[in-house]
């Protein structure tokens, strides 16, 4: 263990301008929602109309999980039911980032040569996650104080708990591969069985599979709804057999070796591999069907749940108020369906992030001048990877899109009806995500070792764009997010200027990071 709390020191500075944005920005959601479930259902008989009728709808239990209480409290937490998933993917991409990636990229080996343990950087990076896992649920306990302490406490724990749990998961993925893609591959897998665990045991009738999953262990406690605390020994009990056999497994492997054995390619290349497009296709792709596949279950739920929310939500003004600054339309359908592709469109700007940064990712790894070296110019290869950062995001919206108009379409009957208008109210959100991945293109080519801070911008759209519009933030700040001024669709009237500015913001933010990238060294 040697050596550390140097690495935390060394982690939490490379960190500063990312982990402060999404602890906050998950730790103010819970409470969000309370207030304006509070604001919407002013009175005890309107709370228990609403949770009865969301209790009652299946994809919202398969969203959020079940309606434990009717008061205020308990159903904002309920639909906050989804952060934590949020938390636990924000970890486990953290613990990936500080371990795997660090040896994938040789860092940890010229860190070994100095006074460090062996386990030093994983127990760092535990240790970091870990701390920003009680600090979301500290920042969550706090929030929640006008309302009585337990379930302020019991909602605090349970998010704490699952971003241990999968912080232990991810550093249990970084000992089984070599890449830091597949740890992080392995990790969010689980991730998404836990979820898809809890969802098919809070819809199908068989209430003891979601046991199986520790995301269903924090709803269990009862937050605000008769607190239970026992299943804190299954998180402590989890958590530690997870961090034994982390630390089991590193012992058991080389610097920079993971204990599956890496698939060995053929010998020669495939001809399709013959351009730096058909290579930036070979790197992107997975990543590409695993945001296609995300998304269209989350636009088939969000789809399948539209109609059901007319019934609850019709006769209620402010609620459809609050939709409406959320980027909702006309109608309760069209409003609900508005207001998360908004925020799903956000979520489809860290894949525009992502696949952005790959470039960097490559020039790190000492894979990029290799190939620069040859007969590939810079202006080939950043264009092989910007198809993918600018064209990507065109896939993953087109496919919400259509996953949530067919399954608009069939809840209402007629599947066929909503498909073009809700495909619509997908792809008007490109310019607002070609924004942020211009911004990483810029941040690429004249600030590299700045590149994380795209994910802090990101947090600070949702934020400024998302959160402050439920709370009534002055309209500068909340026009600092390229997404509050995109036409509200299905529903809302198209206006072609802020469209057109914040792809000519996207062109020049492009342009100039390119030119920066002609002018700098490589690495």
């Amino acid at each position: 263990m040697t050596g550390t709390w140097s690495l935390v020191r060394l982690i939490l500075r490379r960190d500063r301008f990312l982990l402060p944005p999404w602890v906050l920005v998950i730790a103010v959601l819970p409470i969000v929602q309370t207030s304006g479930i509070a604001e919407l259902y002013t009175d005890e008989a309107a709370l228990r109309r609403f949770a009865a009728s969301m209790g009652s709808a299946p994809a919202f239990s398969a969203l959020y999980g079940p309606v434990l209480h009717w008061n205020a409290a308990a159903m904002g937490v309920w639909r906050a039911g989804f952060t934590p998933v949020v938390l636990a993917l924000a970890v486990i991409l953290t613990v990936v980032r500080h371990t795997r990636a660090e040896e994938e990229t040789g860092r940890r080996e010229l860190l070994g040569a100095t006074v460090l343990g062996r386990r030093a950087a994983l127990s760092a990076a535990l240790i970091v996650a870990g701390t920003a896992c009680l600090a979301v649920g500290l920042i969550v306990t706090l929030s929640f104080g006008a309302h009585p302490a337990p379930g302020a406490l019991a909602t605090g724990l349970g998010y704490a708990c699952v971003g241990m749990v999968f912080a232990a998961v991810a550093a249990v993925a970084a000992q089984l591969t070599e890449s830091a893609g597949g740890a992080r591959a392995i990790a969010i897998s689980v991730l998404g069985l836990a979820f898809a665990l809890r969802m098919a045991g809070d819809t199908g009738g068989t209430g003891w599979l979601s046991w199986s999953s520790p995301i269903a262990w924090g709803q269990r406690m009862r937050p605000f709804a008769g607190e239970e605390w026992w299943p804190l020994g299954l998180f402590a009990a989890l958590v530690i057999t997870l961090c034994a056999l982390s630390y089991a497994l590193a012992g058991r492997r080389d610097l920079g070796a993971g204990l599956l054995p890496p698939r060995l390619g053929p010998a020669d290349a495939a001809p399709g591999l013959a351009t730096p497009l058909a290579l930036a296709w070979r790197l992107h792709r997975g990543s590409l069907a695993g945001w296609s596949a995300a998304v269209a279950f989350g636009g088939a739920v969000v789809g399948a749940t539209a109609q059901a929310a007319s019934g609850a939500l019709g006769q209620n003004r402010q609620a459809l108020e609050m939709l409406a600054r959320l980027g909702g339309g006309a109608g309760v359908g069209q409003a609900l369906i508005a207001s998360v592709v908004s925020v799903l469109g956000i979520a489809v700007s860290g894949y525009a992030i992502q696949a952005a940064s790959r470039m960097r990712t490559e020039e790190t790894l000492m894979r990029a001048e290799p190939l620069l070296c040859a007969a590939v110019s810079r202006r080939r290869w950043t264009a092989s990877h910007l198809v993918f950062a600018f064209g990507g995001p065109v896939v993953v919206l087109a496919v919400l899109g259509l996953s949530a108009g067919i399954a608009y379409g069939v809840a209402t009957g007629d599947p066929g009806a909503h498909v073009s208008e809700v495909l619509g109210a997908a792809l008007v959100q490109l310019p607002a995500v070609w924004t942020l991945s211009a911004l990483v293109v810029a941040l690429f080519g004249l600030l590299p070792r700045l590149l994380p801070l795209a994910w802090a911008v990101l947090a600070a759209f949702l934020v400024f764009g998302q959160v402050g519009a439920l709370l009534d933030l002055p309209g500068a700040l909340v026009g600092l997010s390229p997404f509050s001024h995109l036409p509200r669709l299905p529903g809302g009237e198209v206006t072609a200027t802020p469209l057109i500015t914040l792809v000519a913001i996207a062109a020049a933010l492009t342009v100039a990071g390119l030119y920066g990238f002609r002018r700098r060294d490589i690495g």
